[in-house]
């Protein structure tokens, strides 16, 4: 299992993190050799943070073999496409050929997306036909010059964008849902659409029965559509909070997690099913259940005000663990 860094870029309007900790985090983890990739949020009016592209850019020039992405990339359906295509093709110039793009149909229920749709003239209705549409502008953008789409959200002709990305034939392009488990129809629907047209999946569940389950099916659907489940890449969105001071790491998650995703509440069984928890022993043992489920990446923030402190302890004494024969 890959392990990859998120981080926390709307932790900067709660004193969480800042700029400064955030790149050196993401140099030192490329540093490491333990990441496979560092991940930022995204979102603009429905969870305001630091910019995704813009603060990627900045992580790009600081590493040099992490792959670099939006977990996820939730603002997808509002942006304008070619706009996208052409600063997501210049992130992968940038950062010679190392991005990977995390789509999503973005924020519904929250009140900020509903400022969003309001803003950007964007009905939910709308998201799914969004995010299919502008998943293949952006290949077509990538691979073709004198392009021409005619969709039900977006046209245009001969359209070129300079310069095209490094990865070829283009970027991969992962996508994140999250649907509820009690309409089981729903969640299979975003699997098949998922398998359909993306690299990749991800999530961010943390019921562990619910979890497996959807890993399992995600499985079985990519290879009913005739992929090779070993090449498609099962990302979860998840958390770690070392402390031998188990209440402690739970208190402190959940002040972390509900800071972040105002208004939500957080029990004490949901922070310790999306946190890694407790001692180094508790959090591997945490991690590698995900292992064991079928998860090929996780991607872990870390749910603390002492980011460096709990950087160092993760490579320290808990991802030597994981991936011995990565370390460094």
């Amino acid at each position: 299992m890959r392990i990859g860094l998120t981080l926390p870029n709307r932790g900067i309007l709660f004193g969480a993190t800042t700029v400064d900790t955030m790149l050196q985090l993401a140099e030192e983890a490329d540093r490491s050799g333990l990441f496979d990739a560092v991940w930022v949020g995204d979102s603009l009016l429905g969870k305001p943070r630091l910019e995704s592209i813009s603060l990627l850019a900045a992580v790009a020039g600081r590493t040099k073999r992490v792959r670099l992405g939006t977990a996820c990339m939730a603002s997808f359906p509002l942006r304008d496409p070619v706009l996208l295509a052409y600063q997501w093709a210049s992130l992968d110039v940038i950062s010679a050929g190392r991005t990977v793009l995390i789509a999503c149909t973005g924020l519904v229920e929250q009140e900020g997306a509903k400022v969003e749709g309001s803003l950007y003239g964007l009905a939910n209705a709308q998201r799914v036909t969004r995010l299919i549409e502008w998943i293949q502008i952006l290949r077509l953008l990538w691979t073709t010059d004198n392009a021409s789409f005619d969709g039900r959200e977006y046209k245009f002709e001969g359209i070129s964008i300079d310069p095209k990305p490094v990865q070829k034939p283009a970027p991969p392009i992962w996508i994140a849902n999250n649907a509820p488990a009690e309409n089981r129809g729903l969640v299979e629907r975003t699997h098949r659409r998922a398998v359909t047209h993306g690299e990749g999946w991800q999530t961010s569940i943390w019921d562990p029965e619910d979890l497996e389950w959807r890993v399992k099916d995600i499985i079985e659907k990519t290879k009913e559509v005739g992929k090779d489940p070993d090449k498609f890449e099962r990302s979860v969105y998840h958390n770690i909070n070392i402390n031998e001071d188990e209440e402690a790491a739970v208190e402190e998650s959940r002040r972390f997690l509900e800071l972040y995703y105002v208004p939500m509440k957080f029990s004490d069984k949901d922070v310790r099913d999306w946190v890694a928890i407790g001692s180094p022993d508790k959090c591997i043992s945490h991690l590698k259940r995900l292992e064991s489920m079928g998860v090929t990446e996780v991607g872990l923030r870390i749910t603390s005000w002492d980011q460096m402190g709990q950087y160092q302890r993760l490579i320290e004494e808990v991802l030597p663990a994981l991936q011995p024969a990565r370390h460094l």
